[in-house]
């Protein structure tokens, strides 16, 4: 039963993910930049789990034992990246559901790796996927938009951050969540900040307007990400986890769809047919989604 309503936390991340998603592609335009975004949202989960360290009672270990921890972190942080990348060139409506293939990564890294099997389903459900993304590229307006590069970053987030949750779903209980999580994102924090000589201007230089949507993006983002690993860690299964967070890409069609013009969003005034080969091919993923769960 507690497992069963942990899966409410990555329905609920789908959801926060949305928003979030939305608020940094609205910074992007006050010029906030890729890499300035990137930085404080991987501090920002750096510093909700550092009370986990205290609060589970997290050991000290030998400094060679963290290449576990460190190797995750890296992982995770290619995947942030290639997703902000993506974000601040391509559209939400199209990213997002392509990220939805992230489900499949995942099956395939447990069953290569030992962490669990694949059945026939989702075979089935990858050619799903796959079809779905094709719809994705369909639309009067699909070579003006950079549809091809959004989906290329799409997929290298989505493969990234499957590596790291099948690794995380395989380490983690050895570790304990109190030693294994502070440290994994501190050193996402630390290795950031390698990202600060690609700044376009100082963090001091944001205007008062690009922090009023990147401060609430980033801090979603970080809920996001805090909230798929703490359920991973309940559930102790990535592929169930990432099943239920797939949803994100119905989501993030239709809130784009009813809500984009309140971030701005230029999605909102994508021709009606573009918009509706978005939302079958959503359907689709949402679909490979239940044949998974059946």
């Amino acid at each position: 039963m507690r497992s069963h309503l942990a899966l409410l936390i990555p329905f609920a991340c789908a959801l926060i993910y949305v928003f979030g998603a939305l608020a940094v592609k609205r910074a992007a335009m006050f010029g906030v930049g890729v890499w300035r975004t990137s930085f404080l949202s991987n501090w920002a989960v750096a510093l909700l789990f550092v009370p986990v360290w205290f609060w589970q009672h997290g050991q000290i270990h030998p400094v060679g034992d963290y290449w576990q921890p460190a190797l995750i972190a890296l992982l995770f942080l290619g995947g942030q990246s290639f997703l902000f990348i993506g974000l601040s060139r391509g559209d939400v409506s199209v990213l997002t559901p392509v990220l939805g293939t992230k489900v499949i990564f995942v099956a395939l890294l447990s069953s290569l790796l030992r962490v669990g099997d694949v059945p026939l389903r989702w075979w089935i459900g990858a050619a799903l996927s796959t079809t779905a993304i094709g719809l994705l590229h369909l639309g009067e307006e699909a070579k003006h938009r950079k549809i091809g590069w959004t989906v290329f970053m799409a997929t290298c987030s989505a493969a990234s951050f499957s590596l790291s949750d099948v690794l995380l779903q395989k380490w983690l209980p050895v570790w304990g969540a109190g030693s294994f999580l502070p440290p994994l994102f501190l050193i996402v924090g630390v290795v950031s900040f390698a990202f600060v000589p690609l700044f376009s201007a100082p963090l001091t230089e944001l205007s008062v307007s690009a922090w009023r949507w990147v401060g609430p993006g980033v801090l979603l983002m970080a809920l996001n990400n805090a909230g798929i690993v703490l359920a991973i860690g309940i559930i102790g299964n990535a592929t169930a986890v990432n099943i239920v967070y797939s949803v994100r890409g119905l989501f993030s069609v239709v809130l784009v769809w009813w809500l984009g013009h309140w971030f701005s969003s230029e999605e909102k005034h994508l021709a009606g047919r573009v918009l509706r080969f978005r939302l079958i091919g959503s359907a689709l993923m949402a679909a490979a989604i239940v044949l998974v769960l059946i």
